[in-house]
């Protein structure tokens, strides 16, 4: 899936296109900017304040010279993150020159030089090395979360799996939506993005409220018909009792995976309306022996937890 964006210009670029490939080619892009809430460009500038509460000495050294800088790919991944590091110049006064669309999968080992030139930015050249570190983190992690989300749906398309990789909650504090965001990108599911998008009741509500069905009576009762209502279950006995209770969404969690694909081919037998979420533990190397036509959703938190950043270098070119 690729993403397109409105926040800067694209054009076509002269790397050999052995260094990217297009994920999805068959899928219309997806302009993900529009989904993104009025605060976010707030939260952007309030992480260039964090990065420069006082004087900018660096900048005084530099002053307002007008430079150009290129941003190197220089690992692996899926490029995700663009309106955010637009978002972080374009406050600052500068300009973004895209090379390559916002979810290319960027491979720069297939280069001699061993990077990719991914993004052309212009302006003076102390606003440029101010917003460059929160742009380039902002970037490189969304990128990771991107990365790690594509090679998790591509493994389950390679074997013919239908359902859905999905995030979790286990996101960074403060950075919720660029994780979610990112996802998207990388065509995974975002999950429920925060305590009140969809009603779940875990192990410590159900232990709490005293009961599956006494716990999901008293959300149906607040959530209406508005909100599905996800429980999570730990074996068969509680999956059923959640799923007469009329619950949505029954989250098998820390099954081993013959338990798991058994738990919900009985559950998709008995009440086929169920959607039947695993969870729990799942690493990519696992994921395959958790894919099964009664499996409607594999959930991962190491998507937005665990991930590894891409590497991207922002590198102002020296005048000849």
């Amino acid at each position: 899936m690729l993403c397109s964006f409105e926040s800067a210009s694209f054009r076509t670029h002269t790397e050999p296109t052995t260094c990217v490939r297009m994920a999805r080619e068959e899928e219309t892009p997806t302009n993900f900017e529009h989904l993104l809430p009025p605060h976010w460009q707030t939260e952007v500038r309030g992480w260039v304040k964090d990065d420069v509460p006082s004087f900018d000495i660096g900048g005084l050294v530099v002053g307002d010279k007008q430079e150009e800088a290129h941003l190197f790919a220089k690992s692996p991944g899926t490029l995700a993150g663009v309106p955010f590091f637009n978002a972080v110049f374009k406050d600052l006064g500068c300009e973004v020159t895209w090379h390559f669309p916002e979810g290319t999968v960027l491979e720069p080992e297939a280069v001699d030089s061993r990077k990719i030139h991914v993004a052309t930015v212009t302006g003076s050249a102390r606003h440029i090395l101010l917003g460059e570190r929160t742009a380039l983190n902002t970037l490189a992690r969304a990128s990771g979360v991107a990365t790690a989300a594509r090679e998790a749906v591509e493994l389950g398309r390679r074997h013919g799996w239908h359902g859905y990789v999905a995030g979790t909650r286990k996101t960074t504090p403060g950075f919720r939506v660029v994780e979610k965001y990112a996802l998207l990108v990388g065509g995974a599911a975002t999950h429920r993005l925060d305590l009140s998008n969809m009603v779940m009741l875990k192990d410590n509500h159900i232990w709490s409220a005293g009961s599956i069905t006494g716990a999901i009576q008293l959300a149906r009762k607040a959530a209406g018909f508005s909100s599905k209502v996800e429980v999570e279950c730990r074996t068969m006995e509680e999956a059923t009792e959640a799923a007469e209770a009329q619950a949505d969404i029954i989250m098998l969690d820390n099954m081993q995976p013959e338990e798991l694909k058994s738990c919900a081919s009985n559950l998709k037998s008995a009440y086929p309306h169920i959607t039947v979420e695993a969870s729990g533990g799942i690493t990519l190397e696992t994921m395959p022996q958790y894919f099964s036509p009664h499996v409607d959703v594999i959930s991962r938190g190491s998507l937005t937890q665990g991930y590894g950043a891409v590497d991207f270098s922002l590198k102002i070119q020296r005048q000849s």
